[in-house]
């Protein structure tokens, strides 16, 4: 019989990370389902691997021009730390508050801003959109350099609404304006203000360095302003404030929560016309919002704590992101516990697959749930998965496979080897349909012995194969 406390808690670490090996599994039971919630939600040390080590065998990651480079550092990050809901976070934040290196030709401070949402992004909500209005990449990515008293660019102020916190049809044209005039004079500070002006569409002032914040108040709009019903002379923190309080805020970020951390719920653009795929979890995580002061910390914990998050419903009910994908399959081979250039070949196949960090298509970020899925995306999904799972060199497929030596004395009938597998990959169901192929393919060559010198590369070719299969595309 499956072990359910086992089941939750891979469940939990899918959605709060990127998945959890048996080990790890098993420490967190002992620790007990709400304990491991605290310890995600208030991260310490995450011991990931240390960046001057990093940067000894990258010469490119230490310079950080190079886009793809870049994403691989935060690639070592997701693989190694062990503050997985830390860098979880940082990836739900970095889809919505979409910034790419295809226009800031800057990775160092896109690398800046993935740090900011570890800082940031479980704390108050009003608090990460300060920070995200001063961000440097974002600045550059949405204009703000180009947002002056008098001559108001619309950029900023019109995502800050429609895509990073309320949502279209709860706010007007002329809310954008006035958020607008209170972020004039938000701009970079190691820009001479007039080599910004002459030089506005370029970021070649002072070579490629990182970019900081600067304000510069004879360019910002002193005069009166209405905002969402309020009136004075509002800046950008005063427009923030107005925002965090409105109720369309906290369901809009709930909305977002449950779609990243609990289902798949239909496109962000559907939203206005499509009601919630779940209205009472969507209420509880608002709930959640004010009664805590607007912290996402506490809507994770209203979230992963509730009955909606623990239902067998819930279980495999998302499809996994690119990242997601990638990440957790390494994290189960065990590979790239030390810097290897491979890593930029990594964030190249999740690149392949639809999603290449620090590079969204567009402001939106990207549209998750099925549309991950397509003949291409698929193809490499499968391939890089399989490749990682089959090779019984790598020290977490070792680990599968002594743990399969240590159970019935390692002697397995073709069944008993598949449900093996997929209890020590998952726990992971798969369709009666799914298991009877997995069955049949393992029965061509009969039982198996852990003693029979085929014996890891038969593990390895089904756990491969397990790689493959619908079940596990999901999370």
């Amino acid at each position: 019989m499956a072990d359910k406390n086992l089941e939750l808690m891979a469940h939990l670490m899918r959605r709060a990370g990127f998945g959890a090996t048996r080990d790890e599994l098993e420490s967190y039971v002992n620790k007990g389902y709400e304990a491991t919630v605290e310890e995600l939600l208030n991260p310490t040390d995450p011991q990931s691997m240390p960046q001057d080590i990093i940067n000894r065998y990258h010469v490119d990651i230490h310079e950080s021009r190079y886009g793809p480079s870049a994403a691989g550092n935060w690639l070592y990050r997701m693989i190694t730390t062990n503050a997985p809901l830390q860098e979880k976070i940082a990836l739900f934040w970095h889809g919505i508050f979409a910034t790419g290196y295809t226009k800031t030709n800057q990775a160092r401070s896109l690398l800046n801003q993935i740090d900011m949402f570890r800082r940031h992004g479980m704390g108050k909500f009003d608090t990460l959109l300060v920070e995200l209005s001063k961000d440097p990449a974002m600045i550059i990515w949405l204009d703000n350099q180009d947002n002056h008293n008098g001559a108001i660019n619309e950029n900023f102020g019109r995502e800050l609404l429609e895509l990073f916190s309320m949502g279209v049809g709860n706010y007007t044209e002329d809310d954008i304006k006035e958020a607008s005039r209170a972020f004039t004079g938000w701009t970079l500070g190691n820009v001479e203000y007039m080599a910004a002006r002459a030089m506005k569409d370029s970021i070649w002032p002072y070579s490629r360095i990182a970019w900081h914040y600067g304000y510069r108040p004879d360019d910002h709009d002193d005069g009166e302003k209405t905002f969402l019903a309020e009136s004075g002379n509002l800046n950008g923190d005063d427009v923030v404030a107005a925002i965090g309080r409105n109720p369309a805020t906290a369901e809009f970020v709930a909305r977002h929560l449950y779609d990243f951390f609990v289902a798949d719920e239909a496109p962000v653009p559907q939203w206005q016309y499509t009601p919630p795929r779940d209205p009472e979890a969507i209420a509880i995580m608002t709930d959640a919002y004010f009664e805590s002061g607007h912290e996402i910390k506490a809507m994770l914990r209203a979230a992963f704590n509730s009955d909606f998050f623990k239902s067998e419903d819930a279980r495999f009910a998302r499809v996994k992101g690119p990242a997601e994908l990638v990440v957790g399959a390494v994290r189960t081979s065990g590979h790239f516990q030390e810097p290897s250039l491979d890593i930029i070949e990594v964030g190249n196949l999740a690149e392949f697959m639809g999603q290449g960090l620090l590079s969204p298509p567009t402001v939106e970020g990207w549209h998750e749930g099925v549309e991950w899925i397509n003949s291409g995306a698929l193809v490499e999904r499968v391939n890089f998965v399989s490749s990682q799972l089959a090779d019984t060199t790598k020290p977490g497929i070792q680990d599968i496979v002594a743990r399969l030596a240590a159970m019935d004395g390692g002697h397995f009938e073709p069944d008993e080897l598949v449900d093996g597998c997929l209890d020590l990959i998952g726990p992971l169901h798969v369709s009666d349909h799914t298991r009877q192929a997995l069955v049949a393919h393992v029965a061509r060559d009969g039982a198996i012995s852990l003693e029979d010198e085929d014996s890891e590369t038969r593990i390895g070719g089904l756990l491969g194969i397990i790689a493959a299969t619908r079940e596990y595309q999901l999370t």
